[in-house]
């Protein structure tokens, strides 16, 4: 009989299961804050006169945004079988389209400091492979009630990695940043004219 998970009732789920997205406060503030740090670089590039082509930086600060939101298209899976993380079918050849695990596979649910001094979660499935589980998505409580439901881990410990408070913080520094930007842009865009 399964554990009674520590933070809501888990009926079973319908047979398409249940998808968790990174947060929309994440995703937000990763896809500004790279934004506001390479946006300048083509107008700067520009009015500095130097040897890289302001074209082809633009060109390589669009791709690597394109991939960044890719990245945070990344999405949970969850079913009465098992648990998948997955990315947009256009870019998933780019992060080896992710994983999956069957709950019966799934052996224990161990914690692993970071260079940072958090703590991040791996799966350890039946082959003894490490399989991370997402940190950042939205309803992080519900997902890991999903997971002691169906695993019978007690995940009691479980946290996410950073609480909604710092992306906030990180979220107001970075329009501040933007604003910085702008003036950043329009004096470069001013010494063009002169």
């Amino acid at each position: 009989m399964p554990l009674t998970p520590q933070f809501e009732a888990v009926p079973a789920l319908e047979p398409n299961g249940q998808v968790f997205h990174i947060s929309p406060l994440i995703r937000i503030t990763l896809l500004l804050l790279y934004t506001a740090l390479m946006g300048p670089l083509p107008f700067l590039a520009r009015a500095t006169q130097a040897p890289v082509s302001p074209l082809l930086l633009t060109l390589g600060i669009v791709l690597g945004w394109v991939g960044l939101y890719g990245a945070l298209g990344q999405r949970v899976e969850v079913n009465g079988n098992g648990i998948q993380v997955a990315y947009p079918g256009w870019i998933c050849w780019l992060f080896r389209g992710g994983w999956q695990l069957h709950w019966e596979d799934v052996q224990a649910l161990k914690p692993r400091s970071t260079g940072q001094g958090g703590i991040v979660y791996y799966f350890v499935g039946a082959d003894q492979k490490a399989y991370l589980l997402p940190m950042r998505v939205a309803g992080f409580a519900r997902l890991v009630g999903l997971v002691e439901y169906y695993t019978e881990i007690d995940t009691q410990d479980v946290k996410p990695l950073a609480q909604p408070w710092m992306y906030g913080i990180l979220l107001v520094f970075t329009l501040l940043l933007l604003l910085i930007d702008a003036w950043t842009i329009q004096s470069s865009i001013k010494l063009l004219v002169l």
